[in-house]
């Protein structure tokens, strides 16, 4: 890999909508067509997609589930005598998925830095707030991993902690559909994509575009939340540029709640 730039301010950058950015995708994402573990082809294209938003000039701090692995909340973790146990065991997973992002980002020649929430010195760094943020400023994609650090609290949870720290401007959830839907656009044809909608609009209507103490944390922090297929080449540079995609879950009481995109 080559030396990094002593100063990436130096690079020619595009101006974009939004500068630094968490990206919250989920284990399962990394399945790809396979049941269990991580499909090296969908690695290979985040690592693409993430590589084409910072050589446009956005700051990327990542966090990753670990459900492709192991998940500490269903109905399999439910069966273990301990709930914080099993918890455990889901942060073990997400620096699993840490670990193989960082290697398919180093690949396309970026630089990276995993950060646990969990001490694991001979494989990433302890979470350090300034030093995270540093990370960004030289133009390193920082991945969190170990979720909180904390039973009980889901890798939502610590994307939404995570962006409040280090000062994203946005959380950026990656899914396998275009947005945030009036239902499950897999399951019902008729099911309109919102292309913006009020955070209180989200719980009331149940929408799950993250868990309750995640959705309550970027609301006090002032987050908005992006939802975009991520699984869609190009799609992430596209929002970091501001161009009109996907479903943004805002906080401004003073704006329509529901905006529907057109067909």
């Amino acid at each position: 890999m080559p030396p990094e730039a002593a100063d990436p301010s130096h690079r020619d950058r595009e101006d974009l909508r939004y500068r630094r950015v968490l990206l919250k995708l989920s284990g399962e994402a990394l399945l790809g067509s396979k049941e269990f573990g991580i499909d090296p082809l969908v690695l290979g294209q985040y690592a693409r997609d993430v590589k084409e938003a910072v050589d446009a000039g956005a700051q990327v701090a990542l966090v990753i589930g670990g459900g492709n692995i192991f998940r500490g909340v269903s109905a399999e973790g439910e069966k273990m005598s301990s709930r914080a146990h099993a918890d455990y065991m889901g942060m073990l997973a997400t620096m699993i998925n840490g670990m193989a992002l960082q290697d398919a980002l180093e690949a396309v020649g970026l630089h990276t830095r995993l950060v646990s929430a969990i001490d694991m010195n001979e494989i990433a760094e302890p979470f350090i707030r300034r030093r995270a943020i540093r990370h960004l400023e030289k133009g390193r994609v920082v991945i969190f991993g170990s979720g909180t650090g904390h039973p009980y609290f889901s890798t939502d949870t610590a994307a939404a902690l995570r962006a409040a720290e280090v000062d994203a401007e946005v959380i950026l959830k990656g899914t396998r559909v275009s947005g945030v839907f009036t239902a499950d656009p897999e399951r019902d044809a008729t099911a309109q994509r919102y292309e913006a909608i009020y955070g209180a609009e989200v719980i009331q209507r149940d929408l799950k575009v993250m868990d309750l103490t995640a959705i309550t944390l970027a609301k006090e922090s002032g987050l908005p939340i992006l939802v975009f297929n991520m699984n869609e080449p190009g799609t992430f540079a596209r929002v970091v540029r501001g161009e009109p995609v996907g479903t943004t879950v805002h906080w401004d009481d003073s704006a329509e709640p529901v905006v529907f995109a057109d067909a």
